[in-house]
């Protein structure tokens, strides 16, 4: 590869850090508050068995207490970097920077978050990039390119090789007008992509994202796709899932070859007051010698990190526990953006 041009790196290359927002009672999580900060303790806990974590907090109080949290819980808070900025919910794989890199500096692509398609206010995490480079969390050689158009990161997958993953159902609710083709050719150009394969089929009910990829589909090394399957044919997701599993099977890498295939075992549903949750062991993270594996108390928890202990081998696999996430319909992916290695700034002293 030419190191002077832009790339879109893979997750499963080195970090510098993985950024998260902490949960206040002033975000959605106001009414489990307590279930999802031991979520989240538990997610500093083993990022910063592997590598640092930056934690964005709204205020000096939120930061005192979150780092009094998670101190007692005997993390190594040498790992922690707080950073303050506003925001409005703490989906940060969606309102954080979508990062190119080549010889020499780094590019934060800060697309329009717009709340996934108007459902929610997010005005502050729109500005939430902005606000971190600013700040000067970032390495001096990152620079900030601002792009006038609704892209959520959870919405694309790369091999870091020039191949993105997509949902056409997610693309295509946000911008109705543009077509295929064109966002075909606008997606290449912006995350430095050779080609852009799209999925017609999958979905997850609970879902705010409209079929966003990371809770369907990811790539994974040496041409490999983890996928999430459904193997009971009284689910309503299984016709659905069934299809884009042979969408999956029928794509080819760049040299022509099928690609090496793990599906994902299906969790039993979890209700929430009747109403089905949008569980899956497809929005797993990937740090520095590790996956991070959201757990649900399901008796498939087991299965779901075998599998990615196959598709990711030579890494520690971790169970996360993420039921308390899936009640505002994201999981353990979704509240995390890994930070390319060199991307972030360097502590005094």
């Amino acid at each position: 590869m030419n190191p002077s041009v832009w790339r879109f790196p893979a997750e499963w290359e080195p970090q510098s850090a993985v950024l998260i927002a902490w949960p206040t009672e002033d975000t959605d999580w106001a009414a489990r508050l307590g279930e999802v900060e031991d979520t989240y303790i538990a997610l500093v806990a083993a990022i910063t068995r592997f590598q640092p974590v930056v934690i964005c907090v709204p205020d000096e109080d939120v930061q005192s207490y979150a780092f009094v949290r998670l101190a007692s819980n005997r993390i190594d808070m040498d790992r922690v970097q707080f950073v303050e900025a506003e925001y409005d919910d703490t989906w940060l794989r969606d309102s954080g920077p979508i990062s190119l890199r080549r010889e020499g500096g780094f590019r934060l692509n800060d697309f329009r978050f717009t709340g996934w398609g108007g459902k929610f206010d997010a005005s502050r995490d729109d500005r939430l990039v902005g606000h971190l480079h600013g700040a000067c969390v970032f390495a001096a050689s990152a620079e900030r390119r601002e792009i006038n158009f609704a892209l959520e990161g959870g919405a694309i997958e790369t091999d870091g090789a020039g191949t993105l993953l997509t949902t056409w159902r997610c693309l295509h609710e946000r911008h109705p007008d543009v077509a295929r083709e064109t966002l075909t050719a606008q997606l290449s150009d912006w995350l430095a992509q050779d080609r852009v394969l799209w999925l017609d089929h999958g979905y997850l009910e609970g879902d705010d994202t409209d079929a966003h990829i990371d809770t369907l589909a990811r790539f994974a090394p040496d041409d490999a796709i983890v996928f999430q399957a459904c193997d009971d044919p009284a689910d309503p997701h299984h016709v659905e899932l069934r299809a884009m599993a042979e969408e999956i099977a029928a794509l080819r890498t760049h040299d022509g070859r099928p690609y090496r295939l793990f599906p994902l075992p299906w969790p039993q549903p979890v209700l929430d007051a009747g109403r089905r949750l949008a569980a899956s062991y497809a929005n797993y993270l990937v740090i520095n010698g590790a996956v991070l594996v959201p757990a649900y108390g399901d008796p498939a928890d087991d299965a779901a990190a075998a599998v990615l202990a196959q598709a990711h081998p030579g890494r520690e696999i971790v169970q996360v526990p993420c039921r308390p996430l899936i009640w505002q319909n994201g999981s353990l992916h979704c509240i995390t953006m890994q930070l390319p290695d060199g991307l972030l700034r360097a502590r005094p002293g």
